[in-house]
Protein backbone atom coordinates (compact mmCIF):
# COMPACT_ATOMS: atom_id res chain seq x y z
CA UNK A 1 0.00 0.00 0.00
CA UNK A 2 3.17 2.32 0.47
CA UNK A 3 1.18 4.42 3.05
CA UNK A 4 2.47 7.54 4.58
CA UNK A 5 1.38 10.64 6.41
CA UNK A 6 1.75 13.27 3.59
CA UNK A 7 0.40 16.77 4.62
CA UNK A 8 -2.02 18.10 6.26
CA UNK A 9 -5.41 20.11 5.16
CA UNK A 10 -7.23 23.06 6.48
CA UNK A 11 -10.91 23.82 7.14
CA UNK A 12 -13.24 26.01 7.78
CA UNK A 13 -15.76 24.80 10.52
CA UNK A 14 -19.03 27.48 11.59
CA UNK A 15 -21.54 27.52 13.92
CA UNK A 16 -24.26 29.38 15.51
CA UNK A 17 -21.14 29.81 17.90
CA UNK A 18 -18.76 31.45 15.73
CA UNK A 19 -15.91 29.88 12.77
CA UNK A 20 -12.87 28.23 13.05
CA UNK A 21 -10.03 26.53 11.50
CA UNK A 22 -9.41 22.92 11.74
CA UNK A 23 -6.74 20.37 10.57
CA UNK A 24 -6.60 17.30 9.65
CA UNK A 25 -3.78 14.77 8.77
CA UNK A 26 -3.42 14.20 4.82
CA UNK A 27 -2.27 10.58 3.93
CA UNK A 28 -1.63 8.64 0.94
CA UNK A 29 -1.50 4.93 -0.26
CA UNK A 30 -2.21 2.45 -2.67
CA UNK A 31 -5.28 0.87 -3.16
CA UNK A 32 -5.90 -2.38 -4.72
CA UNK A 33 -8.98 -0.91 -7.44
CA UNK A 34 -8.80 -3.61 -9.84
CA UNK A 35 -8.64 -7.64 -10.61
CA UNK A 36 -7.68 -7.54 -14.13
CA UNK A 37 -7.22 -11.30 -16.29
CA UNK A 38 -6.46 -11.85 -19.48
CA UNK A 39 -6.97 -14.93 -20.87
CA UNK A 40 -8.35 -17.59 -24.04
CA UNK A 41 -11.37 -18.68 -24.22
CA UNK A 42 -14.39 -16.27 -24.03
CA UNK A 43 -16.20 -16.52 -21.01
CA UNK A 44 -13.09 -18.44 -19.17
CA UNK A 45 -11.83 -16.43 -16.80
CA UNK A 46 -9.41 -17.74 -14.33
CA UNK A 47 -10.86 -16.29 -11.37
CA UNK A 48 -13.46 -19.02 -10.64
CA UNK A 49 -16.33 -17.39 -9.14
CA UNK A 50 -16.34 -14.72 -11.93
CA UNK A 51 -16.16 -17.15 -14.12
CA UNK A 52 -19.40 -18.99 -12.85
CA UNK A 53 -21.74 -15.98 -12.52
CA UNK A 54 -20.34 -13.94 -15.36
CA UNK A 55 -18.94 -16.04 -17.83
CA UNK A 56 -21.74 -17.58 -19.58
CA UNK A 57 -23.93 -14.49 -19.38
CA UNK A 58 -20.51 -12.92 -21.28
CA UNK A 59 -20.57 -15.85 -23.79
CA UNK A 60 -24.33 -15.54 -24.73
CA UNK A 61 -24.00 -12.18 -25.10
CA UNK A 62 -21.32 -12.60 -27.26
CA UNK A 63 -22.35 -15.21 -29.31
CA UNK A 64 -26.55 -13.90 -29.50
CA UNK A 65 -25.69 -9.95 -30.39
CA UNK A 66 -22.25 -10.45 -32.55
CA UNK A 67 -21.66 -13.80 -32.88
CA UNK A 68 -22.98 -13.55 -36.42
CA UNK A 69 -21.54 -10.77 -37.56
CA UNK A 70 -17.44 -11.32 -36.61
CA UNK A 71 -15.01 -13.69 -38.57
CA UNK A 72 -12.99 -14.12 -35.25
CA UNK A 73 -14.47 -17.16 -33.86
CA UNK A 74 -16.66 -16.35 -30.66
CA UNK A 75 -16.72 -19.84 -29.05
CA UNK A 76 -13.09 -20.19 -28.99
CA UNK A 77 -10.57 -17.49 -29.43
CA UNK A 78 -7.50 -19.45 -29.17
CA UNK A 79 -4.09 -18.32 -28.76
CA UNK A 80 -1.89 -17.78 -31.70
CA UNK A 81 -3.89 -17.81 -34.68
CA UNK A 82 -3.68 -16.92 -38.12
CA UNK A 83 -0.45 -18.68 -38.79
CA UNK A 84 -0.60 -21.94 -41.08
CA UNK A 85 2.18 -24.05 -42.35
CA UNK A 86 1.33 -21.83 -45.76
CA UNK A 87 1.52 -18.19 -44.12
CA UNK A 88 3.32 -17.45 -41.64
CA UNK A 89 3.40 -13.61 -41.64
CA UNK A 90 1.02 -13.78 -38.50
CA UNK A 91 2.34 -16.55 -36.40
CA UNK A 92 3.11 -14.41 -33.64
CA UNK A 93 -0.44 -12.38 -33.51
CA UNK A 94 -2.01 -13.22 -30.28
CA UNK A 95 -5.85 -12.90 -29.69
CA UNK A 96 -6.62 -12.96 -25.97
CA UNK A 97 -10.06 -11.66 -23.89
CA UNK A 98 -9.64 -9.69 -20.77
CA UNK A 99 -11.92 -8.80 -18.03
CA UNK A 100 -11.21 -5.77 -15.19
CA UNK A 101 -13.56 -6.77 -11.85
CA UNK A 102 -13.91 -4.42 -8.94
CA UNK A 103 -11.26 -5.91 -6.25
CA UNK A 104 -12.77 -7.79 -3.43
CA UNK A 105 -11.15 -5.33 -1.15
CA UNK A 106 -12.05 -2.16 -2.69
CA UNK A 107 -15.56 -1.77 -0.94
CA UNK A 108 -14.23 -2.29 2.40
CA UNK A 109 -12.10 1.05 1.53
CA UNK A 110 -15.46 2.96 2.22
CA UNK A 111 -16.54 1.42 5.19
CA UNK A 112 -13.02 2.53 6.71
CA UNK A 113 -12.90 5.76 5.57
CA UNK A 114 -14.77 7.47 8.19
CA UNK A 115 -11.68 6.50 9.96
CA UNK A 116 -9.57 8.85 8.07
CA UNK A 117 -6.34 6.79 7.84
CA UNK A 118 -7.62 5.00 4.78
CA UNK A 119 -9.00 6.61 1.58
CA UNK A 120 -11.90 5.83 -0.09
CA UNK A 121 -11.26 3.79 -3.42
CA UNK A 122 -13.24 4.83 -6.93
CA UNK A 123 -13.96 0.87 -7.43
CA UNK A 124 -16.53 -1.37 -6.49
CA UNK A 125 -15.94 -4.86 -5.31
CA UNK A 126 -17.27 -7.43 -7.86
CA UNK A 127 -18.65 -4.85 -10.81
CA UNK A 128 -17.54 -5.97 -14.27
CA UNK A 129 -15.77 -2.71 -15.32
CA UNK A 130 -14.86 -4.36 -18.55
CA UNK A 131 -15.69 -7.51 -20.38
CA UNK A 132 -14.08 -8.10 -23.59
CA UNK A 133 -16.62 -10.68 -24.44
CA UNK A 134 -19.23 -7.55 -24.20
CA UNK A 135 -16.87 -4.83 -26.37
CA UNK A 136 -16.96 -7.34 -29.07
CA UNK A 137 -16.71 -4.90 -31.92
CA UNK A 138 -14.05 -2.66 -30.66
CA UNK A 139 -12.14 -5.47 -29.00
CA UNK A 140 -11.99 -7.83 -32.39
CA UNK A 141 -12.59 -5.75 -34.96
CA UNK A 142 -10.48 -2.59 -34.45
CA UNK A 143 -13.27 -0.32 -34.60
CA UNK A 144 -12.72 2.50 -34.21
CA UNK A 145 -8.85 2.04 -32.74
CA UNK A 146 -7.23 1.40 -35.71
CA UNK A 147 -8.06 5.46 -36.39
CA UNK A 148 -5.75 7.02 -33.67
CA UNK A 149 -2.59 8.59 -34.39
CA UNK A 150 -0.89 6.32 -31.78
CA UNK A 151 -2.51 2.53 -33.57
CA UNK A 152 -0.16 3.64 -36.52
CA UNK A 153 2.63 5.77 -36.03
CA UNK A 154 5.29 4.10 -34.18
CA UNK A 155 6.69 5.41 -30.67
CA UNK A 156 3.43 6.67 -29.35
CA UNK A 157 2.47 5.19 -26.08
CA UNK A 158 4.68 2.12 -26.39
CA UNK A 159 5.08 0.06 -23.43
CA UNK A 160 8.63 0.10 -22.80
CA UNK A 161 11.40 2.23 -24.89
CA UNK A 162 11.03 3.07 -28.01
CA UNK A 163 12.87 2.15 -30.93
CA UNK A 164 15.60 -0.11 -28.34
CA UNK A 165 13.45 -2.02 -26.98
CA UNK A 166 9.55 -2.30 -26.86
CA UNK A 167 7.03 -4.91 -25.50
CA UNK A 168 4.06 -3.42 -27.81
CA UNK A 169 1.69 -0.05 -28.27
CA UNK A 170 -0.81 0.58 -25.86
CA UNK A 171 -3.20 1.92 -29.18
CA UNK A 172 -4.99 0.05 -30.75
CA UNK A 173 -6.53 -1.02 -27.48
CA UNK A 174 -7.79 -4.50 -29.16
CA UNK A 175 -7.27 -7.98 -27.89
CA UNK A 176 -5.04 -8.61 -30.67
CA UNK A 177 -0.87 -8.03 -30.01
CA UNK A 178 1.94 -8.90 -32.08
CA UNK A 179 4.26 -10.44 -29.23
CA UNK A 180 6.35 -13.79 -29.42
CA UNK A 181 6.22 -13.98 -25.46
CA UNK A 182 3.23 -14.80 -24.25
CA UNK A 183 3.39 -12.79 -20.55
CA UNK A 184 3.92 -9.70 -22.14
CA UNK A 185 1.19 -10.40 -24.52
CA UNK A 186 -1.25 -10.43 -21.27
CA UNK A 187 0.54 -8.09 -19.77
CA UNK A 188 -0.02 -5.60 -22.87
CA UNK A 189 -3.59 -6.40 -22.53
CA UNK A 190 -4.25 -6.01 -19.16
CA UNK A 191 -2.30 -2.03 -19.89
CA UNK A 192 -4.76 -1.52 -22.65
CA UNK A 193 -7.93 -2.33 -20.38
CA UNK A 194 -6.41 -0.58 -17.65
CA UNK A 195 -6.15 2.16 -20.25
CA UNK A 196 -9.51 2.01 -21.18
CA UNK A 197 -11.69 1.96 -17.96
CA UNK A 198 -9.95 4.85 -16.10
CA UNK A 199 -10.74 7.07 -18.62
CA UNK A 200 -14.65 8.29 -19.18
CA UNK A 201 -16.35 8.63 -22.79
CA UNK A 202 -14.10 5.71 -24.59
CA UNK A 203 -15.36 3.73 -27.64
CA UNK A 204 -15.89 0.87 -26.28
CA UNK A 205 -18.63 -0.98 -23.63
CA UNK A 206 -17.57 -0.75 -20.32
CA UNK A 207 -18.55 1.28 -16.98
CA UNK A 208 -15.89 3.62 -16.23
CA UNK A 209 -14.06 4.07 -13.05
CA UNK A 210 -14.58 7.21 -12.10
CA UNK A 211 -14.64 9.57 -8.28
CA UNK A 212 -17.14 9.01 -6.39
CA UNK A 213 -18.72 11.46 -3.70
CA UNK A 214 -17.56 10.93 0.21
CA UNK A 215 -19.51 12.54 3.02
CA UNK A 216 -16.15 11.88 5.52
CA UNK A 217 -13.48 12.87 3.31
CA UNK A 218 -11.92 14.93 0.66
CA UNK A 219 -9.97 12.38 -2.03
CA UNK A 220 -7.88 13.35 -4.44
CA UNK A 221 -7.94 10.88 -7.97
CA UNK A 222 -5.08 9.15 -8.97
CA UNK A 223 -5.96 10.20 -12.57
CA UNK A 224 -5.81 7.97 -15.59
CA UNK A 225 -3.91 5.01 -15.65
CA UNK A 226 -0.81 6.29 -18.12
CA UNK A 227 2.25 3.23 -19.13
CA UNK A 228 5.44 3.44 -17.37
CA UNK A 229 4.01 5.88 -14.26
CA UNK A 230 3.91 4.02 -11.20
CA UNK A 231 2.27 7.41 -10.45
CA UNK A 232 -0.37 6.33 -11.96
CA UNK A 233 -0.80 2.64 -11.13
CA UNK A 234 1.42 -0.58 -11.03
CA UNK A 235 0.59 -4.04 -11.37
CA UNK A 236 1.20 -7.20 -8.93
CA UNK A 237 0.95 -10.50 -10.89
CA UNK A 238 -2.05 -13.16 -9.19
CA UNK A 239 -1.30 -15.95 -11.69
CA UNK A 240 0.15 -18.29 -12.54
CA UNK A 241 3.04 -16.34 -10.10
CA UNK A 242 2.07 -14.95 -7.32
CA UNK A 243 4.10 -12.08 -6.52
CA UNK A 244 4.36 -9.78 -3.44
CA UNK A 245 5.22 -6.24 -5.38
CA UNK A 246 3.84 -4.12 -7.69
CA UNK A 247 5.57 -2.79 -11.13
CA UNK A 248 5.01 -1.05 -14.13
CA UNK A 249 5.01 -3.00 -17.54
CA UNK A 250 7.95 -2.32 -20.28
CA UNK A 251 10.59 -3.54 -18.31
CA UNK A 252 14.35 -3.60 -20.23
CA UNK A 253 15.01 -7.02 -20.84
CA UNK A 254 17.28 -7.02 -23.69
CA UNK A 255 20.25 -8.21 -20.65
CA UNK A 256 18.77 -11.31 -19.36
CA UNK A 257 18.77 -14.78 -20.35
CA UNK A 258 15.15 -16.11 -19.90
CA UNK A 259 13.75 -12.10 -20.57
CA UNK A 260 10.82 -10.61 -18.42
CA UNK A 261 8.50 -13.62 -19.11
CA UNK A 262 10.54 -16.31 -17.84
CA UNK A 263 8.99 -17.82 -15.23
CA UNK A 264 5.68 -16.32 -15.73
CA UNK A 265 4.51 -18.57 -18.52
CA UNK A 266 0.86 -20.38 -17.63
CA UNK A 267 0.55 -23.69 -19.42
CA UNK A 268 -3.33 -22.69 -19.49
CA UNK A 269 -2.60 -19.50 -20.97
CA UNK A 270 -3.91 -17.81 -17.99
CA UNK A 271 -2.91 -14.27 -16.31
CA UNK A 272 -4.15 -12.37 -13.65
CA UNK A 273 -2.92 -9.04 -11.87
CA UNK A 274 -3.82 -6.66 -9.36
CA UNK A 275 -4.07 -3.02 -10.27
CA UNK A 276 -3.07 -0.88 -7.82
CA UNK A 277 -3.81 2.76 -7.84
CA UNK A 278 -2.29 5.81 -5.67
CA UNK A 279 -4.72 7.83 -3.69
CA UNK A 280 -4.23 11.04 -1.37
CA UNK A 281 -7.16 12.12 0.80
CA UNK A 282 -7.79 13.80 4.24
CA UNK A 283 -10.63 13.66 6.85
CA UNK A 284 -13.60 16.13 6.68
CA UNK A 285 -13.44 18.36 9.79
CA UNK A 286 -15.53 21.76 8.14
CA UNK A 287 -18.12 22.49 6.13
CA UNK A 288 -15.41 24.19 3.86
CA UNK A 289 -12.10 23.11 2.34
CA UNK A 290 -10.02 25.82 2.10
CA UNK A 291 -6.42 24.32 1.25
CA UNK A 292 -3.82 22.13 2.03
CA UNK A 293 -0.30 21.55 2.55
CA UNK A 294 2.00 18.80 1.17
CA UNK A 295 5.22 17.79 3.02
CA UNK A 296 6.29 15.29 0.76
CA UNK A 297 5.62 14.54 -2.99
CA UNK A 298 3.18 11.71 -3.66
CA UNK A 299 2.97 8.96 -4.75
CA UNK A 300 7.41 9.58 -4.20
Amino acid sequence: MQWMPIGTCFWLRCSWTGCSVRTSLKVGHYNPDLVVSSYNELGGNPWVEIRATLGLAQKTAANGLLGSLLPVPIDSAGNRTEGTSGNRDHKNMIFRETDAIGHPLSSLSGIVAGVGMLCQTETTSFVPYFQSGLDALSWRQEVPETFYPASFIPGLREIGTWPLQTWGGVYPRTGWTTQAEEPKAAAINAQRTGDIVTRTAQPHVYVPVTASSSSTQRVWSPGPLMEKDHRTGTWQMLVPRTETSCDVFGTNDLATLTGWGGGRVDSEGDYVWNLWRPYKCCQRRGQWFLFDIDWISYPP
